[in-house]
């Protein structure tokens, strides 16, 4: 996650929030007194997004200085310091929110993936996100996947060439909705063809497949399909799978299980920040 990014998603998100100004904190505090605050756990979980405190406090003062106590990805409990910070007391106060709320849900997406990773249990397939992430939080949630020890999927429509069940329905089959891709899309650029049988990912090996996707199979049927996939073909299970399913996969021999319920139905991880030793310079 490129810290630019960074700051231009968060440019947008604090001109929703503050607007022209944050009335209360320009009415109680001058912009000169200054404070430092603490961001606390409190509950227990995955740590995700210092560099989101970092930039978004820096942005609103240059001289705010963020020091973090834990590394990204590591595992926090209730009660646990997690940041401090120094620096105006209305650049703190106004950022507050905006910054919790995303790190928050951040902290949440990363402890979803680990505890998916925990119940899958098979270090030979990585656990992988979907297109399916809040709108304008996409490039948060598939970092958050990151530290949660996840692998990403395709960032978007622009990356890769996946084939799925409405591109070979209007295509008319998989080799003709294949052969189309590959023509356009380049040699630099991957294709994944989304299957729901065993002749389908025969047809898709013989397309000229990167990626095969199994689509909404039985863990039975994930083993037999994988087997009939050649090594440099990678192998992918999708549809439905959650924390609770997961398990069943193990040992099913593929490459890559991909999950949209570690991004699009996360509980964020409760933080919360306190302001003390207010000061004027």
């Amino acid at each position: 996650m490129q810290r630019y990014q960074v700051r231009e998603a968060l440019k947008r998100f604090f001109e929703e929030d503050i607007g022209s100004g944050d009335i209360t904190t320009e009415a109680v505090f001058s912009d000169k007194e200054t404070a430092e605050g603490v961001v606390k756990a409190k509950e227990a979980g995955v740590f995700c997004g210092a560099v989101v405190f970092e930039e978004g406090w820096r942005m609103l003062d240059e001289a705010a200085h963020v020091t973090a106590h834990v590394n990204e990805g590591e595992r926090i409990e209730e009660g646990q310091t997690l940041l401090t910070v120094k620096g105006r007391v209305q650049a703190l106060l106004s950022g507050e929110r905006v910054l919790l709320n995303l790190v928050q849900r951040m902290c949440g997406v990363a402890e979803a993936v680990r505890r998916t990773v925990e119940a899958l249990n098979d270090p030979g397939i990585n656990v992988c996100d979907t297109r399916k992430t809040m709108p304008g939080l996409r490039l948060f949630d598939k970092y958050a996947v990151r530290c949660g020890g996840g692998v990403n999927h395709r960032g978007g429509l622009y990356d890769a060439v996946m084939i799925k069940d409405n591109h070979i329905a209007a295509a008319g089959s998989i080799t003709g909705a294949a052969a189309k891709g590959k023509e356009k899309a380049g040699h630099m650029v991957k294709m994944e063809i989304e299957t729901t049988s065993l002749d389908e990912v025969k047809e898709a090996v013989e397309a000229g497949a990167d990626v095969i996707m199994f689509d909404n199979c039985s863990p039975e049927q994930a083993a037999a399909w994988a087997s009939a996939v050649p090594p440099h073909i990678r192998t992918e299970v999708s549809g439905t799978i959650t924390r609770e399913s997961i398990g069943a996969y193990r040992g099913t021999g593929v490459d890559v299980i991909s999950a949209g319920s570690i991004t699009h139905s996360v509980q964020a991880l409760d933080l919360s920040f306190y302001l003390h030793n207010k000061r004027k310079e």
